[in-house]
């Protein structure tokens, strides 16, 4: 985060969101702040809180995007819930807490996918080596017997109990490192030597990979733990049930044959997390969360309540309460140990068309001092979103048909109007932002993805013309674009 100033953080979000410059400047100011209390002394960072954000606009302008694409630059844990989802305690719903936990999960899968990439060309030269011994030791000639025992029944004069397997394919036994030749064994002879190089050599060249081996494949039988209750809160309860159970499993191991090939995978995924510090990568996660993570709580003026307005939401304004400790800091057990909340980032968002941030209660809004009203966007907008961002749907449109064979292009014009289209429909009917564009773009072109497979003609050029002939009907029947754009 120090090579990424403010002025170049609103810059990267220039790549994927359109306009809303206000929104991205605050963020970027945000996250540019955590970075600056990581250079103050110990004393006075621990004083230094985050300025939590609340951006009030319609739906379909950005709002969401903008937070995960922050999450994205500041390689950050981030977690996007939503405020309705949560009820206050004693109420059928999730637990604030919960949003937590979540977290905590998440940046705990980060980081081992970090640890597990540092060290895969460890494991994967590990796995070759498990595989070169083990090829060795299979082709090592059985030694020659030194004559019967008194008393016991020489093995030729035995029928064997299991008829022998049918394959002409050499089957191979996985064995622990214990049980493996060490090197002094392997390589005793010049032979051997020679063996093991030619192995190595044709492993490197994948002439081995259809031979079989047999790998001790561990089982674990967990017993079945059903647990009915009334309780709201069932993830408290559920925080160490998995380590108990895990105690009561019985350990076991069945044998499975693969090909060299695919035992190469198993292995490589047994022996990276064989290479992993799930201890620290734990402790790395939990202090990611603290000092850097963001939760995204979207509607979040679904919980807020007008004390004027009589109704059934009698536990709007207990989420309310039970936000208040988490944003403000307090401290969340969770199955990895305790996460305090100090220092987490919250970004809070909502439409706010029916309710106010002002009927939010006095404690929660203070909770949030930064308050952005981002823009309702236009055709100007829609035309840039269209076309600019990285992602955007015309580049999606023209990759996925590519995919047939089909290339496929718009005018300048046939994008204005598709623009001007999406910007008509969300003022005659629900303003639902740049999410209008998906509709009008899946309707135009629904005749081209249903049929691209078997076009004769693989170049589709869109025109102004094509797109009034295929959605201007529509538009004039208020009724039918209600339901269809």
């Amino acid at each position: 985060m120090q090579h990424l100033t403010p002025a170049e953080i609103v810059q990267e979000l220039d790549r994927h969101i359109v306009g809303q410059s206000k929104a991205k400047r605050s963020v970027a100011i945000a996250l540019r702040n955590r970075w600056r209390r990581q250079q103050v002394t110990d004393t006075l960072r621990e004083e230094i809180i985050p300025n939590n954000i609340i951006m009030i606009g319609p739906t379909g302008v950005g709002k969401t995007e903008i937070a995960r694409r922050l999450a994205d630059l500041a390689q950050a844990p981030f977690i996007k819930v939503e405020a309705s989802k949560f009820t206050e305690v004693g109420y059928v719903g999730r637990d604030v807490e919960s949003m937590i936990r979540d977290l905590t999960d998440l940046a705990i899968n980060m980081v081992k996918q970090e640890h597990a990439k540092a060290v895969e060309e460890r494991a994967r030269a590990q796995v070759e080596e498990r595989i070169l011994q083990l090829l060795v030791a299979a082709r090592r000639p059985p030694p020659e017997p030194t004559g019967s025992v008194s008393g016991m029944i020489p093995v030729a004069d035995v029928e064997p109990l299991e008829p022998a397997l049918e394959t002409s394919e050499p089957v191979l036994r996985l064995v622990s490192s214990e049980e493996l030749p060490d090197a002094e064994q392997t390589g005793s002879s010049a032979e051997d030597a020679q063996e093991l190089e030619r192995l190595r050599q044709q492993l490197a060249d994948g002439e081995l990979e259809e031979e079989l081996v047999e790998l001790e494949l561990a089982t674990e039988r967990s017993p079945i733990i059903e647990v009915f209750s009334p309780l709201t809160n069932i993830e408290e309860m559920s925080i160490n049930i998995q380590e108990i159970v895990s105690g009561m499993a019985q350990q076991a191991t069945r044998p499975k044959k693969f090909a060299v090939g695919e035992a190469r995978s198993v292995l490589l995924q047994e022996e990276t997390q064989r290479l992993i510090d799930h201890d620290g990568a734990v402790a790395e996660a939990i202090d990611r969360v603290q000092e850097s993570g963001i939760v995204f709580l979207d509607e979040i003026d679904k919980v807020a309540t007008s004390h004027a307005k009589a109704g059934p939401d009698i536990s709007r304004e207990g989420v309310q309460r039970d936000l208040l400790p988490i944003i403000e800091g307090s401290t969340v057990t969770t199955k990895y140990g305790i996460v305090h909340t100090q220092h987490i980032l919250f970004i809070a968002a909502g439409a706010f068309h029916i309710s106010k941030p002002s009927d939010l209660i006095p404690e929660l809004q203070g909770r949030f001092p930064i308050r952005v009203e981002l823009d309702s966007l236009g055709a100007e907008e829609f035309v840039e979103i269209l076309t600019r961002p990285k992602g955007a749907l015309i580049k999606q449109y023209t990759a996925m048909l590519g995919s047939e064979g089909v290339e496929l292009s718009f005018t300048p014009e046939a994008i204005r109007e598709c623009a001007r289209i999406a910007d008509e429909v969300n003022q005659s009917a629900e303003n639902i932002g740049a999410r209008r564009l998906h509709t009008v773009m899946s309707t135009l072109l629904d005749e081209v993805l249903f049929d691209a497979p078997g076009l004769e003609e693989k170049k589709v050029r869109i025109t102004k013309q094509y797109v009034r002939d295929k959605i201007q009907g529509i538009i004039e029947d208020e009724d039918l674009s209600r339901y269809v754009l």
